[in-house]
Formats: structure tokens, sequence, C-alpha cells
């Protein structure tokens, strides 16, 4: 069963069922629909489809600045000052592992924000969230307590644990079946596109007077929550989720107007409807908030879940903590120290980035999940090794050229990291997990990926 076919139809493996024999038939129905009805992405899809994937896939633009807002600040002298802290220390690696915390913090709620409510409600509640916790940061310029601003950041990761588990959730279930797996593979690279603005918005307002240097980019974080709440409203649910939820009649209407061109007996849409009737429970562990014996009744089961929380951790350790967090104290060890060189290579760095993941995305399908996995992991621990040698050998001669070799490898790192676990990290969660299993799947993403994450910071200011 190939990559694509995972994204195509939902499989339900139970104890005595083949999975080969839903793969394949799978397979031959996708087949036969893409060569009755060719799908061409630009033929008269309704505008709210388009409008549907951009408000999801903001969901990982403001993962991307709400979770390098921070390294960035660190950046900024005027925020140091006000606070009193430097870009390492104790009371940096607490604040950076608060964001962490708050994720993990949210994980009995994704479920039942996702699967009782819709996708659409998770995004509101999520949003809602970090609306709150920006304001609790942003007021800190009156109060100057450093505890609020830990709150708020613990607040903004306790959000967007449920708004980032929603997002790509309602992408996969709501975008063409034929462009399902790229266009999550996509999802995640949008990172990079949070990450570049708040690195810009960093730059751009390093000359302004006093505290407006941390708070503009500080209140910029409602920019993003805002669009969401604006244009929810206009989205459809989850055809998926209105199934399994009685509402057979209204999943086949978003179907034949999104995927049919209005056509009941489109290929697409009966090829859907097969699928729903064939692998959604009317009666699953979805349904109730506090069932989650659909994650561990089969081995199959188990085994997805396993997946899933593996490569979340994969993910966190794979050294890129260091670099998301404390990328200011990193070039300090370097000896680049002015604070404009570094936002440079920050925002050079995440554009890079951001290009190499979207060809990752591209070519996921082509090369397969597992071997992009192997080589991402290979590659990151041979150039943290470089990046170890460097800045080592940097401290001990002060030379620039282990500067210089310093940066290059902190690049090819960005480069390796963002070409396969960028695109995977989402997808293959996504793809692996049933759709009874998905929401609290995703849950458990979080609740592994934050538990992983937590102490990366408070060890990655020590190094």
């Amino acid at each position: 069963m190939d990559g694509e076919a995972v994204a195509r139809t939902e499989t339900i493996i139970e104890p005595g069922i083949s999975s080969n024999k839903t793969a394949r038939h799978g397979n031959e129905a996708f087949n036969h629909a893409t060569i009755k009805e060719p799908p061409n992405p630009f033929s008269c899809n309704p505008p709210v489809l388009y409008l549907a994937l951009l408000i999801g896939t903001l969901c990982s633009i403001m993962n991307g600045y709400e979770a390098s807002l921070f390294n960035n600040l660190l950046e900024t002298p005027h925020f140091k000052d006000y606070f009193q802290v430097q870009n390492s220390g104790v009371w940096t690696g607490i604040v950076s592992s608060m964001y962490e915390i708050g994720s993990f913090t949210a994980f009995p709620f994704i479920g039942p924000a996702v699967d009782t409510f819709g996708r659409r409600a998770g995004l509101l509640l999520g949003v809602s969230i970090l609306f709150i916790g920006t304001i609790v940061q942003g007021t800190t310029a009156q109060t100057a307590q450093v505890g609020q601003y830990m709150g708020g950041r613990f607040l903004l990761g306790f959000g967007i644990a449920i708004a980032a588990s929603a997002g790509p959730t309602y992408i996969v279930e709501i975008a063409h079946p034929a462009y399902r797996g790229r266009i999550t593979a996509l999802y995640n690279t949008f990172w990079f596109i949070g990450s570049i603005v708040s690195s810009g918005a960093i730059r751009g307002a390093l000359n302004l007077p006093g505290r407006t240097t941390w708070l503009l980019p500080t209140w910029l974080q409602l920019m993003c929550p805002t669009i969401i709440v604006v244009f929810v409203w206009l989205l459809p649910e989850s055809p998926r989720w209105l199934y399994v939820h009685g509402r057979q009649s209204e999943a086949e209407d978003i179907l034949v107007q999104f995927h049919g061109k209005g056509n009941k007996n489109s290929a697409w849409v009966r090829l859907q409807l097969d699928d729903f009737r064939a692998c959604l429970k009317d009666d699953g562990a979805d349904k109730r908030w506090w069932d989650y014996r659909a994650l561990f009744r089969s081995r199959s089961s188990i085994y997805r879940l396993a997946c899933n929380c593996t490569i979340s951790v994969f993910g966190q350790w794979a050294g890129n903590a260091v670099i998301s967090y404390f990328l200011s104290a990193v070039l300090d060890t370097a000896g680049i120290t002015n604070p404009l060189k570094q936002t440079d290579i920050n925002i050079g760095l995440n554009c890079l980035s951001f290009i190499v993941a979207v060809i990752g995305a591209y070519f996921v399908d082509r090369v397969g999940r597992r071997p992009l996995l192997l080589f991402t992991n290979a590659g990151c621990c041979m150039t943290w090794f470089a990046i170890t040698i460097t800045a080592w050998n940097y401290n001990s001669t002060k030379s620039a050229s282990s500067a210089k070799a310093f940066i290059a490898f902190v690049y090819v790192f960005g480069t390796i990291y963002a070409a396969g676990f960028n695109p995977l990290l989402v997808l293959y969660p996504v793809e692996v997990l049933s759709f009874e299993m998905r929401g609290k799947g995703m849950a458990f993403s979080y609740l592994t990926g934050g538990a992983g994450m937590s102490p990366s910071p408070a060890i990655g200011n020590e190094t």
C-alpha cells in the first residue's frame, strides 16, 4: 500500500481482516475515478474550497509564528533589558518550555474539541485561547510581571495544540482526494511562513523606540487568529464528520459541490461515499469524548498510534530545538552578536527552509515516507556533529573560518530537517490514523511531541 493510497481511502485494520484487500479496492476505485474524471485543480472548483484550505493552513502559519517569536525576541536588546534576562540561562529555558508544557497540557481537550463539536469548532476554540494568551503577554508592558508573560506563553501553547490538531484534520478531510496527500504534506511547510513573518517583524521593529520593539511583534500574534475567526463561519464542515454524526445528506451535498462539480453521480463523489459507508462507524469512539478505546482496540490500532507518537518524538529530538529556541545564543557562541546580523541569518535560514520543505513535500509521494525519514535522520545526525565541532573549534581558537563553517552547517541542518521532517510531521500521523482515531490520535501526537520538547529548551539553554 503506497503513500498516496493511504490518503485516498480510509482503512480500518481489524484482526482477521486483510488490509491488502481494502487497499487494493481503494486503489482500483481511485484509478477508475482518475480515468473517468481527470482531476484539475483549476477547473471551476468553488472558491470556498480554496478558502477552506487556506484557513486550515493558517494554523500552521500561526504555529510557526508563535513557536519562533520567543527565540526572535531574545535577539532584541529592549526585550532582554525589560525583563532583565539574557538569551540563555534558567529563566530563558523555563519560559521557552512553557509553550511546550501548554501543548502537553491540552492533550485531554483536543479530542473532545475536534471530534465532539466538529473541526471548525476545534479551530475556533484554539484561536480563542490564542487571543487570551496574546492579551496576557501584551499587557505585561504595564505590569512587568515575568510570571504573567510565562502564563501567556502557556496559553499560547495550549491554544495552538487544539488549533493545529483541528487544522490538518480539517484539510485532509475537505481536500479533493486526488491532491489530499500532497496538500497535507504542504500544510506543515507553511510553518516557515509564520517563522519568516516573525523574524521580519522583529527586524522591522528593532529600531523602534523602547517597548514597541517587542510589543509590536507580540500583538501581531493576533493576525492569523483574527482571519480564522472572521472566515471560518463561511466554511463547510468536514463531510466525514457530518457523515458519522447522522448528517449524511449534508455530507453528500458538500462532496457534490466541492469535489463533484455539482454532479451527484461524479466518480469522485461515489468514491468517497462508498469509502464512508465501508469504513466510518456511526457509533465509533470519536462520538464519546471520554472514549479512547479505538486507539488500543487491536494490534493494528496500537501500531498506528505507536508510529504516530514515534515520529512526533523523532521530530523534536532531531536537534532542531536548539536552533528553534536558542539560535541567538548559538550564534553568540560563534561570535555573531549583532542583533541585525542575527535576525538576517534567521530570516535567511527560514526562507531557505521553506523552499526546501515545499520541494520535500512535492517528492514525498515519489520517494516514500520511510526512505525520506531515514535520510533525514541520518543527515541531521551527521550535520549536528559538524555543528558541534565547529562551535567547539571557534570557542578554542576564535577563528573566523570556524564561525563561517558553523553558520554554513546550521543552514545545512535546517535544509535537511525541512526537506524530510517538516512535511512528514503532520502528513504521517494524519495518514496513519483512521477517522475514528484521528482526533484523539492527533492529541497523542501533541502529547508526545510536547513531552519530548519540554525538556529540550531547558537542556538547550545550557549548550
